[in-house]
């Protein structure tokens, strides 16, 4: 009786810990990072004006380089984007933005993004179009 009851105690455990494992990997499976930026910036196919936002990689098993810029509160989609991998030698400890210059009085344009602890980005594809404007 003692084994029996070890046993239950044993499984319930585990099918607690399963259920709750899921929710504890979201930001990780997502790669969910809210930044801040002080000027406007470039993202492909539009200008995000200076303000905080939310990226996210899209909620698909079969591609992990899709993109979503949220607003602040994630009410709404800016934009959706496809991306490149790019290696960087050495993970950080935190989210990497790292921009591009444009021509002209153009704003800066976001060219990769780093999540903590990962060394391979997403670069963003940008048309040729917004490359000679």
């Amino acid at each position: 009786m003692q084994t029996v009851r070890g046993v239950v105690f044993a499984l319930c455990t585990a099918l607690f810990f399963a259920a709750i494992a899921p929710g504890a990997r979201a930001d990780q499976w997502d790669r969910k990072t809210i930044v801040t930026f002080s000027d406007s910036v470039e993202v492909p196919g539009q200008v995000l004006p200076a303000g905080t936002y939310i990226f996210k990689l899209a909620d698909t098993i079969g591609d992990r380089h899709i993109v979503q810029i949220w607003n602040a509160d994630e009410t709404q989609i800016l934009a959706t984007t496809i991306t490149i991998p790019s290696m960087h030698l050495e993970p950080h400890d935190r989210s990497i933005f790292q921009l591009e210059e444009r021509a002209g009085d153009s704003p800066m344009a976001l060219k990769v993004w780093f999540y903590p602890g990962d060394s391979t980005g997403r670069e963003f594809v940008y048309s040729r179009h917004s490359y000679f404007r």
